[in-house]
């Protein structure tokens, strides 16, 4: 990869749901911008920013007013989008990337493969089904969503927990080591991390 090559992408996308506008930059300095109508997911992505050392941006206006569905998995698509754009051919890239995360008593472990093969495995029991208004299970729709459009083999455990808040916080927090490190450049890789010549 060229030095001046800058890996960042934006995305802009409206339907009768949810209005996004998102950009993303992955080798940024862990700043971000989250203006969503889901508190809770602000707060994540947050997170997943500072941890990961991206860039983030994100605006979103959503039908809150039915529930966060919508909102939070376009946001994952969004998010999708703009990695896989960000990472370009992928050359040079480590490509894998294994962490574990603890917060406090629990511990969550994020497994990537940027692959071009989109794959998620999801192990995780909460506590309690809300974390105030937020569900539990959107935690599920926006990863695989995520996987999905970015092409990424993503499996996600959280090993154990008490606090949910607690254990989602963990695995918002190893999503950004994870990616932080598969799509980092390691200069012993020629070329595309494949034996096939392309990912």
């Amino acid at each position: 990869m060229a030095d001046n090559v800058k890996r960042a992408a934006e995305v802009a996308r409206t339907t009768n749901e949810t209005d996004i506008k998102l950009s993303f930059a992955i080798d940024g300095t862990g700043t971000a911008s989250i203006e969503t109508d889901v508190p809770f997911l602000n707060h994540m992505l947050d997170l997943f920013a500072k941890h990961g050392q991206f860039d983030l941006t994100v605006e979103a206006r959503g039908d809150v007013d039915i529930d966060d569905h919508h909102t939070v998995e376009d946001i994952g698509i969004c998010l999708g989008q703009t990695i896989r754009e960000a990472l370009g051919d992928k050359r040079g890239i480590k490509r894998y990337a294994s962490v574990f995360v603890p917060m406090d008593e629990a511990l969550a472990q994020v497994v990537i493969d940027l692959s071009n093969r989109p794959h998620f495995e999801y192990r995780a029991e909460y506590p309690s089904a809300q974390v105030g208004s937020f569900q539990t299970e959107l935690v599920h729709e926006f990863l695989w969503k995520l996987a999905l459009e970015a092409r990424m083999t993503l499996h996600v455990i959280v090993h154990y927990g008490r606090n949910t808040h607690h254990m989602i916080e963990a695995v918002f927090k190893a999503l950004g080591r994870a990616l932080d490190e598969a799509t980092c450049i390691d200069p012993r890789v020629q070329g595309v991390p494949s034996t096939k010549g392309v990912l």
